[in-house]
């Protein structure tokens, strides 16, 4: 199956550019209300689906007994920028459970965030695990493992016992397969698992509507995110969409970007969950995808809904500030 054209970029009046991609919205009883391409393909959602994993962080009682709040439960399921605000609430995690940056073994990179990674280099210091935009999530994983007591060395392996949980949590939520037969490595140095769009869409449905989870469970996943809605800068950083869509809809809208061009996202007022894949893993088309759709789920609100459709039908501007091409979801969207 060809998947359908669904981001166009323009230059001028003309198309230069097209993405190919697949979108599939689904319903709290596994309905699906929305399906463009094939989204029974596997996939592998990468980040996307980090509210799912940090599930044993807030049902271990880790977070509950460190203390944390929205803006750690937040950080726990972000892909952010590395801007210091993130690396300081990470290293302060790890100081709860009295641990140190070394405890993460996530690699180091620069931060993401321009502003960031000039002020750390001007600083003359070099980047830590901590500016890795997956600190958040594993400074959760080993918080949970200190209060388990579970030995928290080469936690990112997927025999290690706090691994298990994760691959445990992740079937039981999206009702899809982890095994060895659809395992990767992803960028953290973590298993990450290969599964139908279909099933990562009704995985945010459980997760924001609580359906078909266990009472303990149903109650952590809308706490996380509650707490993802309520501090979206934490999340992804400044200028990044996550935080413009969450922020834009002022806590009724739930969005996470996976690499590769995915997008998972969750509407908890409709009890709806999205899942998405831009075939060429463009980030630029798959955060149109993910703003036009939830344009077309929110249409009743007027005033949202025009936030959503500005956002994805952005204009792209050259260094000298000119406007020089846009963006824009095709019809395929109806």
């Amino acid at each position: 199956m060809t998947n359908p054209v669904l981001v166009e970029v323009l230059r001028g009046t003309l198309v230069e550019s097209a993405h190919r991609g697949s979108v599939v919205v689904v319903d709290a009883d596994g309905k699906t209300v929305l399906a463009l391409g094939d989204v029974a393909k596997p996939v592998f959602p990468r980040s996307a689906v980090k509210a799912i994993q940090a599930l044993p962080f807030v049902e271990s009682g880790a977070a509950e007994a460190y203390g944390f709040g929205d803006r750690e439960l937040a950080l726990a399921c972000a892909s952010h920028s590395g801007e210091p605000a993130h690396a300081e609430l990470a290293a302060a995690m790890l100081a709860k459970a009295g641990l140190g940056l070394e405890a993460l073994e996530c690699g180091a990179h620069w931060p993401s965030g321009q502003t960031a990674m000039v002020g750390l280099a001007r600083s003359g210091a070099a980047p830590s695990a901590l500016h890795n935009n997956c600190s958040g999530k594993h400074s959760a994983f080993v918080c949970t493992c200190r209060h388990l007591g579970i030995a928290h060395q080469g936690y990112v392996r997927p025999e290690h016992r706090f691994q298990q949980m994760v691959r445990e949590t992740m079937e039981a939520v999206t009702g899809a397969a982890h095994n060895e037969t659809n395992r990767g490595t992803d960028g953290c140095s973590i298993p990450t698992f290969a599964v139908p769009l279909q099933n990562l869409a009704q995985g945010f449905a459980r997760m924001t509507t609580g359906n078909g989870l266990a009472p303990e469970r149903a109650k952590a996943a809308r706490r996380l995110m509650s707490a993802c809605m309520a501090e979206p800068f934490l999340v992804a950083g400044t200028a990044r969409a996550d935080t413009d869509l969450m922020h834009a809809a002022q806590g009724r809208i739930f969005v996470k970007i996976g690499a590769e061009g995915v997008y998972c996202a969750a509407i908890p007022e409709l009890g709806l969950g999205i899942a998405l894949k831009c075939d060429d893993g463009a980030g630029r088309a798959a955060e149109v995808m993910i703003a036009a759709v939830l344009a077309k789920l929110m249409a009743a609100d007027e005033t949202l809904a025009e936030k959503l459709t500005k956002a994805a039908n952005p204009i792209l501007k050259n260094w000298n500030g000119i406007e020089v091409a846009s963006l824009r979801p095709t019809e395929a969207f109806g």
